[in-house]
């Protein structure tokens, strides 16, 4: 059974900084994409960063770049999200994602962890 599951979300105040992390099992850990997701109340969901599956590569959506890190650690089977200079804009719920890299049709989400950022 493949499993996401994401922690580390939270209450942070504007200008704060969380690290959210994704445990996976029950798959190829290395031979998937790993993803971060996430969806504003009201809005659709975005792509928020992206990491290959050897770790080489990395992606983020304009807004983040500079604020927000993806890694991964293929012996541990963990993704991250190091976030920094968060802002009201960033609270949303945040979904780890993973797609494998030959068969694209073969992807997994977690349940998301809510992330809020308030004063």
């Amino acid at each position: 059974q493949v499993q996401l599951v994401e922690s580390g979300g939270g209450l942070v105040q504007p200008g704060g900084s969380l690290r959210l992390s994704c445990a996976v099992s029950g798959l190829v850990f290395s031979v998937h994409d790993m993803s971060w997701y996430r969806q504003a109340p009201g809005k659709e969901r975005e792509l928020v960063a992206s990491i290959t599956s050897d770790g080489n590569s990395t992606s983020y959506q304009e807004s983040v770049k500079g604020r927000f890190t993806i890694s991964r650690d293929n012996a541990k089977n963990t993704v991250g999200l190091q976030m920094n200079s968060l802002s009201s804009e960033d609270t949303a719920v945040y979904y780890c994602v993973g797609r494998h890299i030959v068969y694209s049709v073969l992807e997994y989400w977690g349940r998301g962890t809510q992330v809020t950022v308030s004063s």
